[in-house]
């Protein structure tokens, strides 16, 4: 469980000088693979989510989002797109007290959706595992459980299989932001908030129109959880414009 927010500023805010570890026995491993565990024995957010118990280190990515901004409030509906292992509903659960943890607090819901077929179950979130959340048979399930049918944030950490092919990557993820876009106008309350992330490109500024148009705000971020090297962004869409009908 995630506790004290001076914990969380402890791993999020601070520029850590850390003794280099390198695995005592890597033999056999490939030099890609070597590469990997170096990385991830020096990764202080790894070391985090393990203290922590998130299911993965992105967990602090959207701690982070949701500290500057404060997206996720108890009482709220949020709607996790590419939920799996469930880091982000692990987050989002706690931030809207959809497990009930806080009886003074209003009790909100999480529902998470993934095309993988196996998520292990969480206190106060439903999963629709193996489910692709462009069909609508997954916006019908959503329309049943998010109360009034419709959510107050959307999140979206979902990324498409490496083809090993950047450009491709790159379009085939932005395709998927753009498809969010359409599932808020079926399924996000007039002023949420919607969070996806993206990979830096010729195509961003295609999402950033389309956010624009649909959102009254828009922002750009990089948390710091997101590798340096790494091509991830954030767009942050805020105070949703309800679609002329």
């Amino acid at each position: 469980m995630w506790r004290p927010s001076s914990v969380q500023r402890r791993y999020l805010h601070t520029t850590l000088c850390l003794v280099k570890k390198i695995p005592n026995n890597l033999k056999g491993k490939s030099t890609t693979d070597q590469r990997w565990l170096a990385r991830q024995l020096n990764d202080p957010f790894v070391k985090a989510s393990h203290d922590n118990n998130f299911r993965c280190r992105s967990a602090f990515k959207l701690l982070e989002i949701d500290e500057q901004f404060k997206i996720l409030r108890p009482g709220h509906s949020v709607l996790d797109c590419g939920a799996a292992p469930g880091a982000w509903c692990q987050v989002a659960a706690q931030k809207v007290n959809s497990a009930g943890t806080n009886p003074e607090l209003p009790c909100g819901a999480v529902v998470g959706v993934d095309i993988n077929p196996h998520i292990a179950p969480l206190d106060g979130v439903h999963f629709l595992s193996n489910h692709d959340i462009t069909d609508p048979a997954t916006h019908a399930k959503l329309k049943e459980l998010l109360p009034d049918g419709q959510a107050h944030v959307i999140l979206s950490d979902m990324c498409p299989n490496a083809s090993g092919f950047k450009h491709m990557d790159h379009e085939r993820l932005i395709y998927m932001c753009l498809s969010l876009i359409d599932l808020a106008e079926k399924s996000l309350h007039t002023g949420g908030s919607l969070v996806c992330k993206y990979w830096d490109g010729a195509l961003a500024h295609t999402l950033r129109d389309k956010l624009c148009r649909a959102f009254s705000s828009v922002r750009t971020l990089k948390p710091k959880a997101s590798r340096k090297e790494s091509s991830e962004l954030y767009f942050l869409a805020r105070m949703y414009k309800a679609p002329i009908k």
